[in-house]
Parts: structure tokens; sequence; C-alpha cells
């Protein structure tokens, strides 16, 4: 199948544009959550590492040991990822999603008695699930936790498009990696807002995209996505 044909065939119910938008709305907002309440990225692992070696480099330790557990959190998630598709196959992504349900719901219990080790280690083991199972979109690779190699993607295809001679389907490629990167946009937003003015409810929010994801995996028939 060729990249975003989605005429070619069948498609993964995971790889839809309904489903990688709502994930890349979810992926901007607890990026945003997390850096107002805990001042560290849940996603952008790039950013903690930055900000670990450069106050290491100053000799702030307890500053720079503060990126470690979400760095740590990440990595865990992303394991925890790998067992999910070699236990469950393709039932992996709706386990994951699931997975990520609970645990936000947990942070959300916990966000006043353990603020630090429910928000910092649980969301970022949220956000490293999310971008090791959900890769792709109508089988092109993407992100649903950071806007980089999205971004690229879209100025790419555009300047194909106008130059001429580009692929078919190559402008359909092009709206659908800059509409993730302004889906993520207004999830940043709506969790800068929401964190600010409903702490203690502000992850409700992705709980529910995340569960309209979980219900879209589950119920649409693999005939229905073409």
């Amino acid at each position: 199948m060729s990249t975003l044909d989605v005429s070619a065939g069948a498609i993964r119910r995971d790889e839809t544009v309904e489903i990688v938008l709502l994930l890349a709305f979810a992926g901007g907002y607890i990026d945003a959550y997390t850096w107002i309440i805990h001042g560290v990225m849940a996603n952008a692992q790039t950013a903690n590492v930055i900000f670990l070696w450069v106050h290491a480099m100053g000799g702030e330790w307890a500053k720079a040991f503060h990126f470690v557990p979400p760095i740590l959190a990440f990595t865990a998630g992303i394991v925890i990822a790998a067992w999910l598709r070699r236990v469950a196959g393709e039932r992996a992504s709706a386990l994951s999603i699931l997975v990520e349900i609970v645990v936000l719901i947990t942070v959300g219990i916990l966000h006043n008695r353990l603020p630090d080790l429910a928000g910092t280690l649980g969301i970022s083991m949220v956000a490293a699930l999310q971008a090791a199972m959900f890769v792709k979109v109508e089988g092109a690779v993407c992100s649903t936790v950071m806007i980089t190699g999205n971004m690229r993607q879209s100025v790419e295809n555009i300047f194909a498009a106008v130059y001429g001679g580009a692929p078919l389907g190559t402008l359909r490629k092009a709206v659908i990696f800059f509409a993730l990167c302004a889906v993520f946009g207004c999830g940043a937003a709506a969790g800068a807002f929401a964190t600010r003015a409903i702490p203690d409810l502000a992850l409700g929010i992705p709980v529910v995209a995340l569960l309209i994801v979980l219900l879209r995996c589950e119920t649409t028939p693999p005939e229905a996505i073409r």
C-alpha cells in the first residue's frame, strides 16, 4: 500500500486520521500539564535531556536530577509498549490506551498526595506508550506526541505539490500532517488553560479523548476502514 493511499486497501484502526488527531490533542495537552505542574516535559525527552545537562554543567545537581525521573519513566513506558506488542499482537494498541486511561485517572486521584511521583512518572509513562504504539497515520510515519517530524513532512509535501510532479495524494498528506501540528497546539493551549483553571480536574479532558480513541479502536469494523 502506498503512503496515505487509502484506496489501496484496508488500513489499521489505530492509523486512521480521526484517532491520530485525538491522540495528538491528548499529547499536546499532557505536555502542557506536566510543564506547568512539574516543570518537565512528558513527551519531549530531548528537552528534558538538554535541561538535565545544562544544569549539570552548571553544578546545579538538584535541578539536573529533577529531569531524570521523567526520562526513566519514559524508558519504562517504551519497554511496556514493546512487551504489549509481543503478548497482545493487534490488541496491543487498544490495551495501551486502556493503560493510559487508568494511569491518568490514578495520577488525578494521587495528585494532591504524591504530586511529583504520580504526575512526573505516571504521565511520562503514558506519553511513552502513546509514542511507541501510535506511529503511523494511514501508513505514513507520524508522531502524536511532538510536531517536529510532522511539520517537516507537511512542509516537504506542500513544496512537492506546488513544485509539480508529486504523486497522487501528496497534498492530502500535507494537510493531514499540518492538522496534526495544529491539533497538538490546540491540545497544549487547552491543557495550559485547564491546568490553571481547574488543576484538580484537568486530567479528565485527555481521559475523555483517550476513551473515544479506545471506543473507536474497539467498535470500528475492519471493513469500514478503507
